[in-house]
């Protein structure tokens, strides 16, 4: 399979999910959004994948098109994957709403899966989140589950076809470390109960090693839902 990836940052890109593509012998195609590249056009690879965005983007010229491209894939059968903000813009553009969290949330926090939800996933487990923004469950969707301070961290849609993530699975060493060194934290980490600072954040690496599996089922049950007749 070819996938397509919209990228919004130069500090946010697939970080572990380009390594689990290529270990998988897809091929994928990066589309540098911040730099001025267009999205490509609907139907020119077999799925799409939205990547995260600073919570305070602008979303400048290229937002109407993503917008056009995100509907197109939901309503055709091609797999469909939001990580962070990509997440919310798919939770958007299927009718839900996208609002401010009453905390910012930042660092590993401990996720409890849904007794509805359709994931893969141990009944808890820890995962990298750094957002305020958070989306309401889109019709017809599944939860995935939630922390203390979100408790929507993800959904399905479509029998699993589509699958938006708010917390980071895909998040390693070198992925978390950019982020923290040229991204603002998100607006009231300062005064939120559910922060970690840059060197807590760090401090344990198996920690990145252990979100690994996690990705693994995740993308695997994705694709494997998406190819079903």
């Amino acid at each position: 399979m070819h996938f397509h990836l919209l990228q919004h940052s130069p500090h946010l890109g697939p970080a572990r999910i380009a390594d689990w593509l290529d270990s998988m012998g897809h091929s994928h195609t990066i589309f540098h959004l911040y730099a001025g590249e267009l999205p490509p056009r609907p139907g020119d690879s077999d799925a799409l994948i939205v990547l995260d965005a600073p919570d305070d983007d602008t979303l400048p010229g290229w937002k109407r098109d993503e917008e056009k491209l995100i509907a197109r894939t939901l309503d055709s059968q091609r797999p469909l994957l939001g990580i962070g903000f990509g997440a919310c813009r798919i939770a958007s553009t299927l009718g839900a709403r996208v609002s401010r969290g009453t905390y910012a949330e930042t660092g590993w926090q401990r996720i409890s899966l849904n007794h509805d939800s359709p994931f893969d996933l141990p009944g808890q487990f820890e995962a990298f989140t750094w957002h305020r923004n958070i989306f309401g469950l889109p019709d017809d969707a599944l939860p995935l589950g939630g922390s203390e301070a979100s408790p929507l961290q993800g959904f399905s849609w479509d029998a699993g076809r589509v699958v938006g993530l708010r917390c980071h699975l895909e998040a390693t060493p070198a992925s978390t470390r950019d982020r923290l060194t040229h991204l603002p934290r998100p607006e009231g980490d300062e005064v939120s109960p559910y922060r970690q600072d840059d060197r807590e954040i760090l401090s344990d690496s198996t920690r990145f090693t252990q979100l690994a599996p996690l990705l693994d089922r995740v993308l695997s049950q994705w694709l494997r839902n998406a190819r079903r007749d």
